[in-house]
């Protein structure tokens, strides 16, 4: 059997408005075009569903068995292609996103509180995590999105560039580096220095070999997050390098930000996601105002 949904929507018309003349009106479809539809359905159920006489039509009974079956079917449809809708002009959805500590606690907020201001009825998950368990959690489908630096290629993993920023050394106020005209990358030497962990400090130390040969980077301390940097830094115990978008949280501790030359070392940022997975319309609305959002941005 092949039932359409034109046929179930016709017979339930008759059926609720009790003539063809009126269901024919409520569906914008000639009577006959109706006649047809209902025909088409009791030929293909090889059964009657609707009686008719000179005065008047009444459902048989098997028809208004199936009548409650129908209207349940088209009700419960309707629900779903609502929900879809509403989805896809976000007036309802979820975002979930995986970001590094730091860009969670700087970037982002203000972020996500002008998209919720835009489309308050989408609900937004940040979930703040190491930087190398971003691209993990996108991979596992923990969450939709994960927003970080630039890795090493991994298979089934979509990259979106977003941008890209040099980076810059954090020191107390009061610093000998505070005195110097231009920072470069071996006036770090002298000075204990504090990085992440995993891939961050392998790939700076390439980047800054590969151009400044004489130099190889050393850390003193390796920490998971850049605030726990960041304070260790506060409390005297060396100098740490980071991106200018953390420029909030570098003031809160009452550091110093300044850029780094000799040479300057840029760090891409991307969008990841599941390659071959659709996003949600969310989420793709997000990444879309995502990337408008930091077009604008001034990043010192």
């Amino acid at each position: 059997m092949d039932v359409t949904l034109r046929q179930l929507r016709a017979f339930v018309a008759v059926a609720q408005t009790g003539g063809f003349t009126r269901a024919a009106e409520s569906l914008h479809i000639t009577q006959s075009a109706l006649s047809g539809l209902i025909k088409e359905l009791e030929s293909q159920l090889g059964l009657r569903l609707i009686d008719r006489s000179t005065r008047r039509v009444y459902l048989s009974e098997l028809g208004t068995e199936f009548h409650a079956v129908a209207v349940r079917i088209l009700r419960d449809l309707d629900i779903a292609l609502e929900n879809l809708d509403n989805i896809k002009r976000l007036r309802r959805g979820l975002v979930r996103i995986a970001a590094p500590q730091l860009m969670a606690s700087t970037v982002l907020p203000s972020a996500l509180a002008e998209f919720r201001r835009i489309h308050p009825d989408v609900e937004i998950h940040l979930q703040d995590c190491a930087v190398e368990n971003v691209i993990s959690d996108v991979l596992s489908g923990e969450v939709d999105i994960g927003i970080g630096p630039q890795r090493d290629p991994v298979a089934g993993l979509a990259v979106d560039p977003l941008f890209e920023l040099p980076f810059m050394v954090v020191f107390p106020a009061g610093h000998a580096l505070e005195a110097c005209a231009n920072i470069g990358w071996q006036d770090l030497a002298a000075y204990p220095l504090i990085t992440l962990e995993g891939q961050f400090t392998d790939q700076l130390s390439r980047e800054v070999l590969a151009s400044h040969s004489a130099m190889a980077i050393q850390p003193a301390h390796q920490v998971a997050f850049m605030s726990t940097a960041l304070s260790m830094v506060h409390s005297g115990l060396g100098i740490t390098v980071c991106m200018p978008y953390a420029r909030s949280l570098v003031d809160l501790y009452g550091l110093r930000l300044r850029p780094l030359s000799s040479p300057q070392i840029l760090r891409r940022f991307f969008v990841y996601s599941r390659q071959h997975v659709s996003l949600p319309p969310a989420a793709q609305a997000f990444v879309q105002y995502l990337h408008s959002y930091v077009e604008q941005r001034e990043w010192d």
